[in-house]
């Protein structure tokens, strides 16, 4: 730094404002075209300029880096820097002496000395002018130089592209006016700030070549070290590229000579001006270029980020929607532009590389017979804090990404990552079991899980798009489902029929009320959650991180938390700001019927459909799967009451060239093929598994027991299904329509019962259906009617045989052993239905056998075949 740092009365003088005017008309006679050198109207006109300007620019904060960290090990890392200029600020005990030192002996010798316009070179640039008869040099101090920095940088800040481009060309200009227009700023600026404050101010703003600004990003991209650490050949390097920053930078060799000139010129200013010894001069002479540089390229943009990249492409996309930033989405993107800010994630790095590490693994981006896509989503209830947002493509959002990169989002809606979401599948049976229980049901009512056809007219919807026409014939997944079965079971089961049999008696429109009201709602922007029949078994196409937010509402009992990525931001003056407000509804839906559905849940993850998913840690987690028809898109979301994670595996996109009439799309089955050594189907629940299993190892996501049942809800207000075997076809539908029971005649059947009398009904006697359910009524055929032969006196063993002639079924029969004499051993003394009774051939049959000794119950052995 220049040891004296006194500045000359009389230039400061001549620059006071007080004064300007005057000054102005001088200046303006000299910078002008000679041939009007002189004239006394030049003269008054520029007076006329300098009054009408204003006094000075104000030093403010310029466009700069944003940075986005997550979380490793509990502490916060960096993980991207986003910025419109590669440019970071910084103070001056964090910029080198030899630096400033630099700038100041390379670009204005005299800065300590005038007042913001430096009068001997104005006098000796007009001379030049005179000679050249044009304007050829303007005289620029540093003050200059940073007023018309900070100008064209307050162009740049103009949304309005018109404007912009005006303003740009005003900063820029080769005009007297722009001169003026500088020199009276400069003046102004020299008054109000301090000269290392200007010159701290000229080294973070101007420009260094392609997009990077100020000193300390220069330093990292050219020499990979700070700009505190550079050394007097790197100063004057630095300092050489403002004169042309795109011939004279140093990112590539081509333009190395020419730094070079420019450098040495320097090094031989600030030796001239004993800014720096012989010794420091001749070592920084002698320095070859080539051996200082040391590229760093710039990293800017989610392209660039260590890890989490689609979180950190989140991020960016909420920025217009980030309050602390500004009032409008408009004030919001402009300060982000401008930068400074450092975004503070919920993201948990340890728990993202565990999930990254098992997509990677399970769904391998480089597969190629189908666009194979995954993404896993983990959500914290109770909170919605986002602790993992992971995906199997890489990330890329350029037009050279390959299959095995995009741009796209899977795990977002539309807006925030291009991706239209993607049909559910069953998870989306969570809702109608909601409905079911709030509508007074139970676990436990018997249902009917057989495929079977619907009118569609027959489903409540009258407020969303009913009443629907035609039929629908949904197909379980296993074709050996169906028949009665409880909710509890065909939960468990995952079995279609019996959902869209709940919801017939249900209202679709409270169904998606109660999806809504855990945060669900399509992925696509501008769309409403279809509401129809087959909507029942999930066709609305749903972002993962909403059905992530939805299954954690379980996890936390009824809250649902709307998920959010940005814990806290702090803005360029240092200050913390509040990031994304938490949004939390206590009681999305009821906590007994929260945690009714999660007992029901807990079995699909014990024994059902989600069992293979179960990292059984002995973390108590609930859970639904869920298979698109043709197994196109493949599900697993699941709970526990610290970590919720959903799972998605499918199509992207399908294969026009594979299209049938039954597959338009020409997707792939994920059942019919193997991915990364095990069947597709499969994939799912590896992925969750090992990602789940990381979250329950760490004590801040490990989960504890879930409240109990309610029990009032397991029988719901079901009634338990009279016998009726025996009665008409009439009676038993008059008495079971007299519980609110629907009766279907399930025809005959083969029966003993004479022909027309009930036999069974489904669900069975003794059963608890729900209310207005479907009880089918079966009645006898006559044809196994019969009168019970008389066996009294036979052999056990021809009794049997006589039994067997006459159709009877020998299975139903059992013995009773009574006492008697030895001469009537093995002999049937009675029989149950007694000789000629009425009977059925499938009736229960108990002979009474002697075993001939003094006391019954003893079974002679095999002395009696």
């Amino acid at each position: 730094m220049a040891q004296d740092l006194r500045r000359s009365a009389l230039p400061k003088a001549l620059g006071g404002l007080i004064g300007f005017s005057v000054l102005a008309g001088i200046l303006v006679t000299a910078m002008v075209t000679p041939a009007l050198a002189v004239t006394s109207q030049v003269t008054k006109a520029g007076i006329g300029v300098f009054d009408n300007m204003p006094d000075y620019v104000a030093l403010s904060a310029q466009s700069q880096q944003n940075v986005v960290y997550a979380n490793r090990g509990g502490a916060p890392v960096p993980i991207a820097t986003i910025y419109s200029q590669n440019r970071q600020e910084v103070a001056a005990d964090q910029i080198s002496p030899f630096l400033m030192d630099a700038a100041v002996a390379g670009e204005d010798r005299r800065f300590y000395q005038h007042g913001g316009i430096d009068v001997p070179s104005v006098i000796r640039a007009a001379a030049g002018n005179l000679v050249s008869n044009s304007i050829t040099s303007g005289s620029s101090t540093l003050d200059m130089q940073l007023v018309k920095n900070i100008l064209v940088q307050q162009a740049l800040q103009i949304e309005d592209p018109v404007k912009q481009k005006a303003a740009y060309t005003a900063a820029i200009d080769d005009s007297i006016q722009r001169k003026l227009k500088e020199m009276k700023l400069a003046v102004g600026l020299d008054k109000r700030y301090s000269k290392k404050q200007i010159l701290v101010a000229y080294l973070n703003i101007t420009g260094f070549g392609g997009n990077t600004y100020g000193v300390q990003s220069a330093a990292q991209e050219y020499f990979s070290k700070d700009a505190k650490d550079v050394t007097v050949a790197q100063a004057a390097s630095l300092v050489g590229i403002v004169q042309q920053p795109n011939l004279q930078n140093l990112s590539d060799p081509k333009y190395y000579a020419a730094n070079k000139v420019r450098r040495d010129q320097i090094l031989n200013d600030m030796y001239s001006q004993k800014y720096i010894t012989k010794a420091q001069f001749d070592e920084a002479i002698n320095t070859k270029i080539a051996d200082e540089v040391k590229l760093t390229a710039p990293t800017n943009g989610c392209l660039y980020a260590k890890d989490a990249p689609f979180a950190c492409d989140y991020v960016k996309k909420l920025v217009p929607t980030l309050t602390s930033l500004g009032a409008t989405a408009a004030e919001r993107t402009a300060n982000f532009a401008t930068g400074g800010y450092k975004i503070y994630t919920s993201i948990d790095l340890d728990q993202q590389d565990v999930a990254q590490a098992a997509l990677t693994k399970s769904a391998p981006a480089s597969e190629t017979r189908f666009a194979l896509g995954a993404a896993a989503d983990a959500v914290q209830p109770g909170t919605g804090r986002i602790l993992v947002m992971a995906q199997n493509k890489e990330y890329n959002n350029t037009l050279s990404a390959t299959s095995a990169q995009t741009g796209v989002n899977y795990s977002t809606d539309q807006a925030y990552g291009s991706s239209g979401g993607f049909q559910t599948g069953s998870t989306y049976k969570i809702f109608t079991l909601i409905d079911w229980l709030q509508n007074g049901h139970g676990l436990n009512d018997t249902v009917n899980g057989s495929v079977r056809t619907f009118q569609q007219s027959s489903f409540k919807a009258s407020a969303c798009g009913g009443p629907f026409a035609g039929t629908y014939t949904p197909k379980n997944d296993s074709p050996g489902e169906g028949g009665s079965m409880s909710v509890l079971s065909a939960t468990s089961a995952s079995v279609n029929a019996a959902f869209v049999g709940m919801a017939q008696k249900l209202d679709l429109c409270d169904i998606r009320n109660d999806a809504t009201a855990l945060g669900v709602h399509p992925a696509k922007t501008g769309t409403k959650l279809d509401a129809q029949p087959a909507s029942i078994l999930g066709t609305n196409e749903i972002a993962p991180l909403t059905m992530a937010a939805a299954i954690a509402t379980i996890g936390a009992n009824g809250m649902y938390c709307a998920p959010t990525i940005i814990d806290s931001i702090v803005g360029p003056d240092g200050k913390k700001l509040v990031g994304q407000p938490k949004t939390c509804t206590d009681s999305a839906i009821a906590p007994n019927i929260a945690a009714t559905v999660a007992y029901a849940l807990a079995t699909v993850m014990k024994s059902g459909t989600g069992a293979a998913g179960n990292p059984k840690d002995g973390v108590p987690i609930v859970g639904k799967t869920g298979t698109t028809d043709g197994s196109y898109q493949n599900w697993l979301i699941a709970s526990t009451t610290k970590a919720a994670l959903a799972v998605w595996v499918g199509n992207i996109q399908g294969n026009p060239a594979k299209a049938t009439a039954n597959n338009p799309q020409g997707d792939q089955s994920l059942r019919q093929i193997t991915i990364a050594g095990t069947n597709g189907y499969n994939t799912k629940f590896n992925i969750f598994r090992a990602t789940m299993k990381s979250l329950n190892s760490n004590p801040a996501y490990k989960g504890g027991a879930f409240p109990a049942v309610d029990p009032k809800l397991l029988h719901g207000t079901g009634i338990s299904v009279p016998p009726v075997a025996g009665q008409t076809m009439a009676q038993a539908q008059s008495l079971l329509q007299s519980l609110q029971f629907d009766v279907v005649d399930g025809g005959p059947v083969a029966s003993g019962l004479p022909a027309g009398q009930v036999v069974r009904t489904d669900p069975a006697a003794g059963s608890i259906a729900a209310l207005a359910s479907t009880i089918t009524v079966y009645t006898s055929d006559g044809s196994l009617a019969t009168t019970m032969p008389n066996v009294v006196g036979m052999s056990r063993q021809g009794a049997v045989g006589t039994l067997v002639t006459d159709g009877f079924t020998t299975s139903k029969v059992t013995y009773s052993w009574v006492a008697g004499s030895p001469a009537d051993i093995c002999k049937v003394t009675a029989s149950d239905p007694a000789p000629d009774a009425a009977t059925a051939k499938d009736a229960s049959i108990t002979l009474s056998v002697s075993n001939g000794g003094p006391t019954g119950g003893t079974d002679p052995g095999a002395v009696c075949p």
